[in-house]
């Protein structure tokens, strides 16, 4: 419609879906990433937890990092890789240091539920980042309700849609009784009225 309002922001589009038929006590819990075939998050913020290599490579491909130096100054102080989690969406960290973190960092990031995936050399560091702003994750713990974003505003229809589709159809894949335990499925962006699709 013509009377939108514009945002000074890009809106997200998230996939809310309401599971029915789960008994959250019985039923086992499950949780799933996929790849989507479109970059639903391009504002997620993704640091690189580097060897001198990598922090390289970083750096070139302007992508934030940090040191192995600069992660042993925070002397695992846990307000310390508090603030560290919170400054970033998601971590990746050089597989020559990904084993060590737990040791120079403490519990942190795995607490905040950012604990790095491993990047090797050779492999894209600007790829890797784009595959984690691609990815999702379907998690249930206390609720039958989920939501994930899934793209945004500015995106082809197009694409949402294609999406919306590989998000739904791998949740399902996921569920004990397939489609007979989604309840409902709405699409929403953030300042949006949710869209019924099922």
């Amino acid at each position: 419609s013509t009377n939108v309002k514009k945002r000074n922001f890009l809106e997200t589009i998230e996939l809310q879906v309401l599971l029915k038929g789960y008994d959250l006590q019985k039923d086992k819990r499950f949780a799933g990433t996929i790849k989507l075939p479109h970059l639903c998050r391009p504002k997620l913020k993704v640091c690189i937890l580097g060897d001198a290599y990598h922090c390289d490579e970083a750096e070139k491909a302007e992508i934030p990092f940090h040191d192995v130096e600069y992660l042993k100054s925070l002397n695992k102080d846990a307000k310390l890789v508090k603030q560290l989690a919170k400054r970033y969406d998601a971590f990746l960290a050089s597989d020559t240091i990904v084993k060590q973190l737990p040791k120079i960092l403490g519990p942190g990031l795995s607490k905040a539920g950012k604990f790095p995936a491993s990047v090797t050399r050779g492999e894209d560091l600007k790829a890797k980042v784009e595959e984690i702003q691609s990815s999702i994750k379907f998690q249930l713990k206390k609720n039958v309700c989920l939501a994930v974003a899934i793209g945004n505003v500015g995106m082809d229809p197009l694409a949402v849609m294609d999406n919306v589709k590989l998000s739904v159809n791998f949740l399902v894949s996921l569920l004990k009784k397939g489609w007979q335990n989604i309840g409902s499925v709405h699409i929403k962006s953030t300042m949006g009225k949710p869209q019924r699709i099922y």
